[in-house]
């Protein structure tokens, strides 16, 4: 009787990677802009509904379009100045955490680098690897010492390094998504000289702006757009309601 032998790996396996992976010819689909999608969201959620409630407030009080719309436009500076400052200050903490967590690892991989190497083998070992295997693969990370810091990084502290300039893009993001989300509740304002009548397209273009904005945001980061959008009206409109009564109520 034969005896069953195990079939030799494919030769593109038994010199190393395949020349392409097997799969799809595009590669697989994922959403690496993270970063970029929550300062929009940040900047055009704020945008959309701090400016729309200082008018809707204002609309109660002021009989007057140009009042409103010069304190709508000074609050859309303002706001575009602080919400800017507020990302660019929080990326750069950010960096300069990781910054500082790195110099701290790569200090210790000097120092103490049989515990670090047994950190390594214990990451490994979660992952399924045993015995030689497991052993030859903790020498090979740790044969090359940015290697090795950057998988202690990525696995031990879960922080990845942040882009360059991520802190200015931030800043640069989150404001612009709040000037052209004020300028849209403001807009009729702008364009109307009836009050009652620029609130009633100011909520209307509000609502609309937000379900829209909700809708793609879902679909840009793989969520169900209906669903998406719905939330983000209906976070976006409470908020909005809220400081709309916050207003009359102060304003008597």
């Amino acid at each position: 009787m034969e005896t069953a032998t195990a079939a030799p790996a494919p030769a593109p396996y038994r010199e190393g990677l395949p020349p392409q992976p097997p799969g799809p010819p595009d590669g697989e689909q994922h959403f690496t802009s993270s970063e970029t999608v929550r300062d929009l969201v940040i900047g055009m959620a704020d945008g959309l509904t701090v400016p729309f409630a200082l008018a809707a407030g204002l609309s109660g009080a002021v009989a007057a379009n140009p009042l409103i719309v010069t304190a709508g436009l000074a609050e859309i500076a303002a706001g575009c100045v602080a919400m800017g400052l507020g990302g660019y200050l929080a990326a750069r903490t950010d960096a300069q955490h990781y910054q500082a967590e790195r110099k701290r690892e790569e200090q210790e991989t000097l120092d103490y680098p049989d515990r670090e190497k047994w950190e390594v083998a214990a990451i490994l070992h979660r992952y399924g690897l045993r015995g030689e295997v497991l052993q030859r693969a903790t020498d090979a990370i740790a044969s090359d010492r940015k290697r090795w810091v950057d998988f202690m990084m990525r696995f031990e502290l879960e922080l990845s390094e942040p882009a360059p300039g991520r802190a200015a893009q931030s800043a640069a993001t989150i404001g612009g998504a709040y000037v052209v989300g004020g300028l849209i509740p403001l807009s009729p304002y702008i364009l109307l000289a009836e009050t009652g009548l620029a609130l009633a397209w100011s909520s209307a273009l509000t609502g609309m702006a937000l379900f829209g904005f909700g809708w793609l945001k879902a679909r840009a980061t793989g969520l169900p757009p209906l669903r998406g959008a719905a939330q983000t009206l209906g976070i976006g409109g409470l908020a909005a309601a809220v400081a709309y009564l916050v207003a009359k109520l102060v304003g008597g």
